[in-house]
């Protein structure tokens, strides 16, 4: 039995978990982990992550009664990692996994992408931690895809290895071109090109919560006299002092049915996630499960649960009924990130 250490960094908070992982004895790959202990910490306000750590540990120490031996830790990033190394996007830190290792007299530390780290807690979910779209049995030894939409829109994969285990790798494929389907959607691409003086425009500018607003935003241009009286104030709000979420208010109006504006750019903004999920089914072929995680689909999960989304995803041509025999889920669980951290420093 192991004592490790996984986080969840992130320009607002740092979730630290110490868990004991065990070797497997029922024959499964993955190991039997049991958190021991948790904590979330403002990250604005320390200079680094190791005075996190070492308040964490401490803190554990007293809390468990009991010395803390960790030996390996991995932590989730909120922005890109290179050979082990990341400048986090929305913090001053730098962070380096030898340093870690030597200020936290660790054996091994390892920093990964947030969004791979939600690839290897897919591994490690149960059944209550997600919801399913299209119930289909998973095919053993096959790909798994992921998309989320959250402040942006992040996707990796998982390919089968020879040992039984998964591995996981990261991708920018939000970064592709947004594929407008219908008269309005290319609308919308020129409006976003127009008012960002963009020269083309990637999907994460639609599938995210950058997305909802700019969709709320191209059709109250477009029907101005659809806008309630309500979501112009707070638009207005929005627009001059920019301390309210639009997206999150949008999405509030539209789960509560009293705003036909709002509820046309959630469906919107859904069709174009689902035909995402689908164009990353149609290059993964994940038959292991298509994930959709992220923070926006639980948040509105009653609207994700209408056919919009799974039509869409399924709108392929003639490579629609491939796209049937896919397993689709929702990730409910928000801590998916650490559970995958816990499971990457294991390994």
């Amino acid at each position: 039995m192991a004592m490790l250490l996984a986080g969840d960094i992130g320009g607002t908070k740092t979730i630290l978990c110490l868990v004991n992982s065990e070797n497997s004895k029922n024959g499964e790959n993955l190991p039997q982990q049991t958190t021991l202990y948790e904590k979330s910490y403002p990250s604005q306000q320390y200079s680094d992550l190791v005075p996190i750590v070492q308040e964490f540990l401490n803190e554990a120490k007293q809390e468990l009664g009991q010395e803390i031996n960790v030996t390996n830790g991995c932590f989730g990033i909120a922005g890109p990692v290179v050979n082990n190394t990341s400048e986090l996007t929305n913090l001053s830190w730098s962070l380096n996994g030898d340093r870690l290792e030597k200020e936290l007299s660790l054996e091994r530390v390892s920093l990964i992408n947030d969004f791979a780290a939600i690839g290897y807690g897919i591994l490690g979910l149960k059944k209550d931690d997600v919801h399913t779209l299209q119930n289909i049995a998973a095919k053993p030894n096959t790909p798994i895809g992921v998309l989320g939409a959250g402040t942006g829109l992040g996707e990796c994969f998982l390919t089968p290895l020879e040992s039984g285990n998964y591995g996981v790798f990261s991708s920018e494929g939000s970064h592709a071109d947004f594929a407008p389907r219908n008269a309005l959607e290319f609308e919308l691409l020129t409006y976003i090109k127009d008012k960002y003086d963009l020269p083309r425009v990637s999907i994460e500018r639609v599938v995210s919560g950058m997305g909802i607003s700019a969709i709320y935003q191209f059709l109250r241009h477009k029907y101005p006299d659809q806008e309630s009286d309500k979501l112009k104030q707070i638009y207005q709000t929005w627009e001059s002092q920019n301390n309210i979420d639009l997206s999150a208010e949008v999405s509030k109006a539209a789960l509560e049915k009293n705003d036909p504006l709002c509820q046309q750019t959630m469906e919107l903004f859904i069709s174009a996630y689902g035909a995402e999920a689908g164009n990353l089914a149609l290059k993964l072929l994940p038959y292991g499960g298509l994930y959709v995680a992220g923070g926006i689909a639980p948040k509105i999960l009653p609207l994700m649960q209408t056919e919009t989304f799974m039509e869409a995803f399924k709108a392929k041509g003639r490579m629609s009924l491939l796209l049937s025999k896919m397993p689709v889920h929702i990730i409910l669980n928000s801590k998916v990130g650490l559970i995958g951290a816990a499971l990457r420093a294991a390994q």
